[in-house]
């Protein structure tokens, strides 16, 4: 049976990413912070889905644990879901350095340096899937979230590179670009109804993506609003608030 590792299995996202995998019949490897908080979680999805479920303490900021981590796994995965995600607060964040480290470590350094581990792994056995799952915020600055956007673009593009670099070894990387989504994370901000996707819908296009040949996913009617929002001339696009 194939197995499924979702990195921020606590987050809304990750549980919903859980439940999709799951009813396809994926054992899940469930990684994330104080994970044993999600004993119900696991239990839940077993009793269920009648699948193997496990937990696993992950710290994504303490990149020097990452490589023991990937060993101490029961089986390396087929599949891994990066479901790791953190707004942080843009004006705190300006004027406070240890605030901005938090959010560009934790939407970009971290997920990155456990990729990277998994991807040698998954090089050395020649198969395997790797789905980051970024934000369409890192397709362009604004003013409004740029910390967050710039991490973003980054592990976009460092996505983007390791699938360059795999893709003549049968390892897929998939990049999920997602605009906003109903989760706690953002549940203090007030968003369109028409371009705030549920957990649910995005882990179906997740699951999905696999038995594509996609590797880019812009989801939930933002490609072509990012597409217009990049043709913006940057002297206009400095007037706008956004």
């Amino acid at each position: 049976m194939a197995t499924v590792l979702i990195l921020g299995a606590r987050s809304d996202i990750g549980l919903a990413v859980a439940h999709q995998f799951a009813k396809h019949g994926f054992d899940i490897q469930l990684a994330g912070r104080q994970i044993d908080h999600s004993d119900a979680d696991r239990l839940d999805l077993t009793v269920r889905y009648q699948v193997g479920v496990t937990l696993h303490e992950f710290d994504v900021l303490a990149t020097e644990t990452h490589p023991k981590f990937v060993d101490k796994l029961p089986v390396l995965p087929d599949i891994v879901v990066c479901a790791i995600g953190y707004l942080g607060d843009q004006p705190l964040g300006q004027n406070n350095s240890d605030i901005f480290t938090t959010i560009v470590r934790t939407n970009y350094e971290g997920p990155a340096a456990i990729l990277g581990v998994l991807a040698n792994k998954f090089e050395s056995r020649g198969s395997g899937t790797l789905i980051g799952i970024s934000s369409v915020a890192g397709l362009r600055g604004r003013a409004s979230n740029y910390i967050y956007g710039s991490a973003k673009a980054g592990f976009t593009t460092f996505l983007s590179g390791l699938r360059n670099r795999l893709s003549k070894s049968g390892v897929r990387v998939i990049t999920v670009l997602p605009g906003f989504v109903h989760t706690k994370m953002i549940a203090h901000i007030e968003t369109p109804h028409l371009l705030t996707a549920t957990c649910e819908s995005l882990s179906k296009t997740i699951y999905a993506s696999t038995q594509s040949h996609r590797d880019i996913v812009i989801y939930h009617r933002w490609r072509l609003i990012m597409a217009v929002i990049c043709l913006i001339p940057e002297r206009i696009f400095k007037r706008l608030s956004l």
